[in-house]
């Protein structure tokens, strides 16, 4: 973990700056990934966060083919054939075969596998909302502020299907910057 701030930070200071603001938000994503994960896991849901991924992939997009899913999970046809495999074995996944294609099988989730994903993201939005009652409301706004901004910049700088890599350019990077989290009068990440 980065420790910011804590027991074992190296470093003198925070500091200003992307880097800086990286090493936080990376700091508070590994802590929510763990809320994350440890919140999807229940007693009687013995699945890994790699299967829960498969799932979740296939109720985004459902009807994909075992290579596409591979493919989107980023993981080889051999793993993504086991991951399925057992998913199958659990009751969550059917294999289909296509209606118009001999040759290609459809996966699809189950209405078990359904209720289990809707489970985990009641326990999940009930862990969060915890955490965020913990949270002052300015700090609260500040944080839902600071997403949208983020998710702004991410979608801003992802590569079209035209653009091998389209570079923002310092202008994008400090745009909606402030050197202040609004209404807690302490500086920004």
């Amino acid at each position: 973990m980065t420790r910011l701030g804590g027991p074992g930070d190296d470093r003198t200071s925070v500091g200003e700056g992307a880097e800086a603001a990286a090493l936080e938000v990376a700091d508070a994503v590994e802590s929510l990934t763990t809320v994350w994960s440890l919140a999807a896991q229940a007693p009687t849901l013995r699945l890994s966060l790699h299967q829960l991924r498969a799932l979740r992939t296939l109720e985004t997009a459902p009807g994909l083919n075992l290579t596409a899913l591979a493919e989107r999970l980023d993981i080889g046809l051999p793993t993504a054939s086991r991951l399925c495999d057992r998913l199958e074995a659990a009751g969550l996944l059917e294999r289909v075969l296509h209606p118009h294609k001999r040759r290609e099988v459809r996966l699809t989730l189950t209405t078990q596998a359904r209720r289990v994903l809707g489970d985990v993201a009641r326990r999940r939005a009930r862990t969060l909302a915890a955490v965020l009652r913990d949270m002052g409301p300015a700090d609260r706004a500040a944080l839902s502020q600071g997403l949208r901004a983020f998710l702004a910049a991410l979608h801003e700088g992802l590569p079209g299907p035209d653009a091998e890599r389209r570079d923002p350019g310092p202008a994008a990077s400090d745009r909606g910057r402030s050197d202040e989290v609004p209404g807690s009068g302490r500086p920004g990440m």
